[in-house]
């Protein structure tokens, strides 16, 4: 072998060398996929018996990583479970106590509070947030204005539902196109995040993508009104022309890949928080995924298509060669709701919930006891299982642990770090967990016992009654008394970990 030879066979592997090296010390990225009204019983590796919807992407994930079977979201609905995911925080301690951001209503997340984008930015990450962000705005309208944004008719109050098409007044439209010009104030860019992509809540107007703080376009006109019936969008109001249901799904998907691979390229690692805006109403549904499902609905149908569009997600992942290197954390952000046609779909042996009580919106665990997996490459074994509780505020923590970073006592308050179950450990890390219904009931765990702190004081042992069917208040009155002190500690002291104690948002009744 000549000197030249050597020297680029040296070159070469100097060159590999240096970049396994820069890969190796690289920060990981994270990818947090939030699906909306996803049932613990609708994907595959969770309700093998009860379920019948085919979900292969979900499940590959799970078996190249962590599944946990006792995670909850802190709440049975949209917005609180949102909140307490990007803050660390139970949503309780905000003024949101009991329902979701409604519409063209302010910000829940205040300027001063750290979200977990925030938390990495500060640390050189490219924060991004993509999809559904139901946490409110500072929409650029006057109070005597609102008049142009509401009671158009509804499917879900009680006005009457349009069947014809309707136009928009001069004065809705000078107001429209007044408010769509300008900057909106407080949204995803206003917490952490440096790019936004999305829909608000897409049953909801204003039907249109919004990107940072501007809208795509400015809504000109009525939604068109075949779009305002059953599981479709839920109120009449300002739409950008021609605005397709059916496009939003894969648009957001389009986005994500689209932003993965511009970083893959970038040497700052990135963080992303895709909130899919599916399976959650509108259901609608692409025409090549309709009757996917062979269940004759259309929900399941929109799981089968939500869980191909995770398929490519991580398909990206892969192509651009950083799947090893991206933390992905999977789950959704509370239960199915029964009015998807979950009875129907039950006749047919596909459980929404699995072998839980209640779907989305109840205290009951169908409510917020949902799906939640873990995938990190050389750190999280394949195909693991985990059964310790787990709440979806601990993401900041945990995210916190994997980057050695310390959180002040005024961040994440009730996050928990799940890394030590993530290497192996089957260590409880938290003794509680609370999570509530749509209407602000509380239910707190203490390892297998679950109390649920209605009028009516319910008590079940988990661990053998996982249906919930047999209150156990009665027989067990310490065991009462001792959680509903442990309820009344964590809210009095601000938080669930250790740390000084922080004053709550609101007054929290207990």
């Amino acid at each position: 072998m000549n000197f030249k030879c050597i020297y680029l066979f040296l070159l070469v592997m100097f060159s590999t060398l240096s970049n396994a090296l820069s890969q190796i010390s690289k920060k990981p990225n994270i990818l947090i996929i939030y699906a909306d009204d996803l049932g613990y019983g609708d994907v595959q590796c969770y309700n093998s018996s009860k379920g019948k919807i085919p979900t292969p992407n979900i499940d590959r994930l799970a078996s190249e990583g962590m599944l946990f079977t006792d995670a909850h979201s802190s709440s049975a609905v949209s917005s609180p479970s949102r909140y307490a995911l990007l803050t660390g925080r139970y949503h309780w301690r905000s003024r949101l106590q009991k329902g979701i951001v409604g519409m063209w209503k302010e910000p829940l997340i205040t300027p001063e509070r750290t979200t977990v984008a925030g938390l990495v930015k500060e640390i050189g990450y490219k924060t991004f947030a993509i999809g559904k962000w139901h946490l409110g705005w500072n929409w650029p309208f006057k109070k005597d204005q609102l008049k142009n944004f509401i009671n158009f008719s509804s499917f879900e109050g009680k006005s009457t539902t349009i069947k014809t098409k309707i136009s928009p007044t001069v004065e809705n439209q000078r107001v429209w196109s007044q408010t769509f010009s300008k900057s909106i104030t407080g949204g995803p860019t206003a917490v952490g995040f440096d790019y936004y992509f999305g829909t608000d809540v897409p049953n909801w107007p204003p039907f249109c993508f919004i990107e940072n703080d501007r809208t795509l376009g400015i809504p000109s006109e009525f939604l068109n009104p075949k779009f305002i019936t059953t599981n479709m969008a839920s109120y009449q109001g300002p739409a950008c022309k021609n605005w397709n249901l059916e496009a939003i799904l894969p648009t957001i998907c389009d986005r994500t890949i689209k932003i993965i691979n511009e970083q893959a390229k970038s040497d700052d690692p990135f963080f992303i928080y895709l909130a899919l805006t599916t399976p959650h109403t509108p259901l609608a549904v692409s025409d090549e995924w309709k009757n996917r499902s062979r269940l004759n609905n259309q929900y399941a149908d929109f799981v089968v298509q939500t869980d191909y569009e995770i398929g490519r997600i991580l398909e990206s992942l892969e192509n651009t060669g950083i799947s090893n290197n991206t933390i992905v954390f999977f789950t959704s952000d509370n239960g199915c709701g029964n009015y998807i046609g979950a009875e129907e779909l039950k006749e047919q042996g596909h459980f929404v919930s699995g072998p839980l009580r209640g779907y989305k919106g109840d205290v009951w665990e169908g409510g917020h006891r949902i799906p939640f997996i873990v995938r990190y490459p050389g750190v999280v074994q394949s195909g693991t299982i985990c059964n310790q509780l787990v709440h979806q505020v601990d993401i900041m923590e945990t995210i916190a642990d994997l980057l050695n970073l310390e959180l002040s006592d005024t961040i994440g308050e009730d996050s928990f770090s799940l890394v030590r179950l993530l290497k192996g450990s089957n260590k409880p890390v938290r003794e509680s967990a609370i999570s509530t219904s749509v209407q602000g009931v509380q239910s707190i765990r203490y390892g297998n016992w679950k109390l649920i702190c209605s009028e009516e004081l319910q008590l079940y042992n988990l661990g053998y009654d996982i249906g919930e069917t047999t209150n156990l208040a009665n027989d067990h009155s310490r065991i009462v008394k001792k959680m509903l002190n442990l309820r009344k500690k964590i809210i009095v002291n601000g938080r669930s970990t250790k740390g000084k104690p922080q004053k709550n948002d609101v007054n929290v009744i207990y």
